[in-house]
């Protein structure tokens, strides 16, 4: 952690000695060819700085800070953390409780780190237009990279939203795929939705073993929420043979 907190802070110096010398009125008297390397020079340093920050686990905002002890002081969520918060709904109030500070940060970690967690939450912000200009057509983008990195979260939402015409033109057939990803991934509510298209007549019945299979195997504490399981599975079941079904209920990876 040291060591990267010394690098981040020498990147940083190093960048602040570039931009005086691109600013400064004397590079106008160099050559078009030196002007070109100092300005890609200071977007490589750039990038360096913003990978320094993900590793040092510290908001790009600090990078402008003027001593190591302020470098420690601006956190950014882990990706651990951030997940967590999107399975609970919570990312985007983190983020405007968070005075909206974080986006610069939010949006670089999503377009050049390419972190999962951070492009479905970039994703979202652009989507509803939160603490940044509502984009839908960019946020659904990256929600869809994140989905395409295998992020259960990203694949169950986009899911839903094909499911019910959400921000996107409405097509159930999309959303069994969608949702079929998330729910092999061990995600609960695309488990649920998924078999509320299979009982509305979506989908294939050739994958009704394995979405009984997942949802007979979820685990929840939730009362309301284990009675809707056991109704759902009820029901599904009456549409699969009773071989399927002995074979569905079998443990998970077995």
């Amino acid at each position: 952690m040291e060591n990267a907190l010394a690098a981040c802070d020498y990147l940083r110096k190093e960048k602040r000695l570039l931009v005086k010398l691109i600013y400064n009125r004397s590079i106008t008297k160099l050559s078009l060819r030196y002007q070109h390397f100092c300005l890609a020079m200071k977007r490589i340093i750039s990038t360096a700085l913003l990978i320094c920050a993900s590793v040092a686990g510290f908001s790009a905002h600090a990078l402008e800070g003027e001593t190591i002890e302020e470098l420690r002081a601006v956190q950014l969520y882990s990706q651990d953390a951030l997940i967590d918060m999107i399975n609970a709904n919570t990312h985007l109030d983190k983020v405007v409780a968070d005075r909206c500070q974080l986006v610069q940060d939010i949006e670089a970690r999503a377009d050049v780190l390419k972190i999962p967690a951070y492009q479905f939450l970039w994703g979202d912000m652009l989507a509803w237009g939160v603490c940044v200009d509502a984009e839908p057509a960019r946020g659904i983008g990256y929600m869809e990279d994140a989905a395409n990195q295998g992020l259960p979260a990203a694949l169950e939402q986009l899911g839903r939203y094909y499911a019910k015409g959400t921000l996107v033109q409405q097509d159930k057939s999309r959303a069994v795929v969608y949702l079929r990803e998330a729910a092999a991934l061990k995600n609960l509510k695309a488990q649920l939705r998924l078999v509320e298209l299979f009982l509305e007549g979506h989908g294939s019945p050739y994958d009704y073993e394995d979405a009984y299979h997942w949802l007979y195997n979820s685990v929840t504490n939730d009362k309301k929420q284990h009675q809707q399981i056991a109704s759902y599975l009820a029901r599904l079941e009456k549409l699969m043979h009773p071989k399927a079904v002995r074979e569905a209920k079998r443990p998970l990876d077995s």
